[in-house]
């Protein structure tokens, strides 16, 4: 199984990308990222919507899509681990996490995903939700070998 992080933005060098680094180096999964970016100004409308577009047609054709996003059903790490486990029984090649921008997800993105997952009720930086999802893929991976890296 292949894992995309498609995301809205541009990870720059800093805390952000090191973090993502540590986690991406530790999945064993092949991880591919995609980054988009709309650079006109535009209103919060009308950037989601482009935003969505920039990254629905970054998505693979045949990708179980999941968007995150604070209305998203929010997971324990152990149902994340359950249900990246079927999503590989099940045969998914291709499994694309989504973060959209500061202005949030359009609705096309939304719709299109097989599931929307909440980090929490909190509202995160984008930037830092892209650390915060590959630890998560991570600790998912230790609990699936019964590695003891996951205490809960």
């Amino acid at each position: 199984m292949r894992i995309w992080l498609l995301a809205v933005g541009r990870l720059k060098a800093g805390p952000e990308q090191a973090l993502v680094r540590q986690y991406a180096g530790r999945i064993t999964w092949p991880i591919e990222t995609r980054e988009v970016e709309e650079k006109r100004r535009l209103s919060a409308v009308e950037m989601r919507e482009r935003e969505g577009t920039l990254l629905l047609s970054a998505l693979p054709e045949r990708a179980t899509a999941v968007a995150l996003d604070a209305r998203g059903k929010s997971l324990t790490s152990e149902a994340f681990a359950a249900q990246i486990a079927r999503w590989r029984a099940d045969g998914v090649a291709d499994l694309a996490f989504l973060i959209g921008g500061a202005d949030g997800l359009a609705e096309t993105v939304r719709s299109r995903a097989g599931l929307v997952l909440s980090l929490g009720p909190m509202t995160w930086p984008h930037l830092l939700a892209r650390g915060m999802l590959l630890e998560q893929l991570y600790r998912a991976q230790q609990i699936l070998v019964g590695h003891p890296y996951h205490r809960g």
